[in-house]
């Protein structure tokens, strides 16, 4: 949704500023993820502007959520949270985490490539595959993987706005609509 994105912009690159210049990029990550977890759980959004729950309830409860995946959260991040929490701008968590994740990523020379493959990948191919994806991107590579039995055999690989797909699934459906034009 472009108008939480447009929101949620400057609180990102406020996190990040912060965060840099405290030198705690990973604090903010978790405080941020666990926000953005918090913010996309069911019932959530009913919490979010309801008149009986304070603002400061809502980012004490992202701070609890925070401190119990093993984040240190800080006096700057619960205040950051309230903030967030006092104009109504929590529902925005995902899109700001992921905007500071950006941000993060790219001062870390760092890119996050999601493999989406049809069997778990061995640690021989998920090295291979990140070697060669840092080779391309000329970045360190943070691969998060997934596994799809659908995909039947190959795999999926998003980078960014790069997509390549070497799944067997995609080949089929590659092959059906070359044999289907005239």
């Amino acid at each position: 949704m472009a108008e939480k994105a447009t929101i949620a912009r400057p609180y990102a690159r406020a996190a990040f500023g912060a965060a840099r210049e405290r030198g705690d990029f990973a604090a903010w990550s978790g405080v941020l993820a666990a926000g953005a977890a918090v913010a996309e759980a069911r019932g959530a959004r009913s919490l979010f502007g309801n008149p009986n729950v304070s603002a400061q309830a809502l980012a004490e409860l992202i701070a609890g959520i925070a401190a119990e995946r093993g984040v240190k959260v800080s006096v700057e991040h619960r205040n950051f949270l309230a903030l967030l929490a006092e104009n109504g701008r929590l529902g925005c968590l995902p899109e700001l985490a992921a905007q500071y994740e950006a941000l993060r990523a790219e001062v870390e020379n760092m890119i996050d490539v999601e493999v989406v493959s049809a069997l778990p990948l061995s640690a021989q191919q998920q090295a291979t595959l990140s070697a060669a994806l840092a080779k391309r991107f000329k970045r360190q590579v943070r691969i998060t993987e997934t596994v799809d039995p659908t995909l039947v055999g190959g795999a999926v690989v998003r980078a960014g706005d790069l997509v390549i797909d070497g799944s067997l699934k995609g080949r089929l459906e590659r092959l059906e609509q070359q044999v289907a034009q005239p």
